[in-house]
C-alpha cells in the first residue's frame, strides 16, 4: 500500500535535455554514472550550450567532474568529493576542496553530497533572499549536529582516511571504471587542442 506523507517531495526527471533549451537553473548532481556522463555528449553539448543563459550552473559531489568535462570549470576555481580532487584537476578546474560551496560568476559547485543542502539554501538566498531562504532552512529543519567530527579531511584521523579511501575504491561499478581512460583521452586530446 502506497501512503502520501507531507514529509515527501517527489523528484524526477519531467523533460528531456532537448526540450529544455532555456533553463534558469541547471544542477548536475554527481552520483555512480558520474563517468557516463562524462563521455555522453548529448549532455555535455547540452550543459555547454544552455551555460551561456542559465542565471546559475552550479553541481553537486562529482557534477563537477561532468562540468569538468563539458569544459566550463576550465581555469576555474571549483569544489567537489576529496576523493575526485584529481579527476577535478585534470578536467582543468582549480580545486577549492577546503571550501563547500566555490563559486566563480555564475558557475557554483559544491563539495560532497552532504554540502548539496548547503548549496540549495544558498541558491535560494541569491535567488529569492536572505529571509526566505532561512524560512526553507527552517521549514526542512537544517540544523546539523554530526554525532562525530571527521567530515573533513583536515578533521579525520590518517586511520579513518584510509579506510574511507579503501570504501571509495571499491564503489565504482566495473562498468563505470572501464570509462576512466575514454575520459583521460578526452580531456588529452582537448588539452593538444586548446593548450589549456
Amino acid at each position: 500500500m502506497r501512503e502520501s506523507s507531507e514529509c515527501v517531495t517527489p523528484l524526477g526527471v519531467t523533460h528531456t535535455v532537448a526540450e529544455t533549451p532555456l533553463p534558469d537553473l541547471v544542477l548536475v548532481p554527481g552520483g555512480m554514472t558520474t563517468p557516463s556522463q562524462m563521455v555522453d555528449d548529448e549532455i555535455l553539448d547540452w550543459l555547454r550550450k544552455v551555460r551561456k543563459t542559465t542565471a546559475w550552473t552550479a553541481s553537486v559531489c562529482t557534477g563537477a567532474l561532468i562540468l569538468g568535462a563539458a569544459g566550463i570549470l576550465k581555469g576555474l576555481p571549483a569544489t567537489t568529493h576529496w576523493y575526485k580532487t584529481g579527476v577535478l584537476k585534470i578536467m582543468g578546474a582549480k580545486p577549492q576542496l577546503d571550501e563547500r560551496i566555490v563559486r566563480s560568476g555564475k558557475v557554483v559547485t559544491a563539495a560532497r553530497v552532504s554540502a548539496g543542502i548547503d548549496l540549495a539554501l544558498w541558491l535560494a538566498g541569491e535567488i529569492v533572499g536572505r529571509e526566505r531562504a532561512e524560512a526553507i532552512q527552517l521549514t526542512i529543519e537544517f540544523d546539523p549536529h554530526p554525532p562525530f567530527d571527521a567530515g573533513h579531511m583536515s578533521k579525520a584521523s590518517k586511520e579513518t582516511q584510509k579506510l574511507a579511501k579503501e570504501i571509495m575504491d571499491h564503489r565504482m561499478p566495473a562498468d563505470q571504471r572501464r570509462l576512466v581512460p575514454k575520459i583521460a583521452w578526452r580531456r588529452f586530446i582537448d588539452l593538444i587542442r586548446t593548450g589549456k
